[in-house]
């Protein structure tokens, strides 16, 4: 059978559904902010961001558009009632405190037990941006990944082990990629949904840490 791989979009809906009411969530730079545009508006979720904002919304319609309101990608957003801006230091404690529920952010790559890879891929060519990252990760109570399945090259991003230069070690709780949802367990990488059409064993094929495909038995 053919499948069809998610968008960024579809990816960033995905994650939407499995935030819970009364959160509080970061959204990182690139795909994770995305996830802003699915959060029912009848779900009171409150999301920060380490420039220094709480309780954001969606990106604006061009007639409500505010350049001072901006998340940390440099990218334009609404404030929800109730919502407040503050230094860079404040968010930084916010962060370090534990007082963020979820952090969604993105990564080169990540390893069967947790540790993420997300700033620098150790090449001289490219620039490192940890921004916040390292915080988050130690910090927010649960750490959920997006990200492509593969690289553009076909490299595997899921792997038993980071070539990547260190974000935080056993830190990730759950990845979503554009193939399939993974619950990272102490028991090992639990495939817990899978596009339609999309077998098990061409997930694994494409997957260098190995896999339990849980898909019957939480269906």
């Amino acid at each position: 059978m053919s499948y069809q791989k998610l968008n960024r979009d579809q990816i960033a809906k995905r994650v939407a559904q499995d935030i819970p009411e009364g959160a509080y969530v970061n959204l990182g730079i690139g795909l994770p902010t995305k996830v802003a545009s699915y959060l029912p508006a009848d779900k009171d979720v409150f999301l920060h961001s380490e420039n220094g904002l709480l309780a954001f919304g969606p990106p604006p319609t061009p007639d409500m558009e505010d350049p001072e309101l901006i998340n940390a990608g440099k990218e334009l957003v609404t404030m929800l009632e109730g919502g407040s801006y503050f230094h860079h230091g404040d968010s930084f404690a916010m962060m370090r405190g534990g007082h963020l529920d979820i952090c969604v952010l993105g990564a080169f790559q990540i390893a069967e037990n947790g540790d993420l890879a997300n700033w620098h891929t150790g090449t001289a060519d490219t620039i490192p941006e940890v921004g916040g990252a390292m915080d988050l990760v130690v910090s927010a109570k649960k750490v959920f990944i997006t990200t492509e399945h593969t690289t553009k090259k076909g490299e595997a991003k899921i792997v038993k082990q980071l070539s990547y230069p260190l974000t935080g070690k056993n830190c990730v709780d759950r990845i979503y990629t554009d193939l399939c949802v993974i619950e990272v367990t102490a028991d090992g990488l639990k495939v817990i949904e899978m596009v339609d059409g999309l077998s098990f064993e061409t997930l694994q094929s494409l997957t260098d840490a190995p896999l339990t495909n849980m898909t019957a038995i939480t269906a």
